[in-house]
């Protein structure tokens, strides 16, 4: 019998690797600054397969495919994962209101 997988577990940790990931031009986390709208972990054959909603602060974001390619290479980084999908979106659109108190106080906003 195969060992449960603990989703929860794995999905904490994606969120500590996503608050690695900084947008080189502000000076905060993508978890923070409220690029993640979803993230989705659940039991695969052989690990999680997580699905990760994120937007960018622009659709024009110079350093987008950087950043993205960031994201999928938390799978690298958390045992658990089997799999890990990226979908880019713009709809809704950013705004500041979707940060965090942290990355507002980090960037003078509070």
């Amino acid at each position: 019998m195969s060992q449960k997988i603990d989703l929860d577990k794995i999905k904490e940790k994606v969120i500590e690797e996503l608050k690695n990931i900084y947008d080189p031009e502000i000076p905060a986390n993508i978890y923070d600054l409220g690029l993640i709208y979803d993230i989705d972990c659940k039991e695969g054959e052989t690990g999680a397969k997580c699905h990760i909603t994120m937007t960018l602060t622009s659709p024009f974001c110079p350093v987008a495919e950087s950043i993205v390619n960031l994201v999928k290479n938390i799978k690298n980084k958390v045992d658990g994962i089997e799999e890990l999908d990226v979908d880019l979106t713009f709809e809704p659109p950013w705004t500041q209101e979707k940060m965090s108190d942290e990355a507002k106080l980090q960037l003078g906003m509070l």
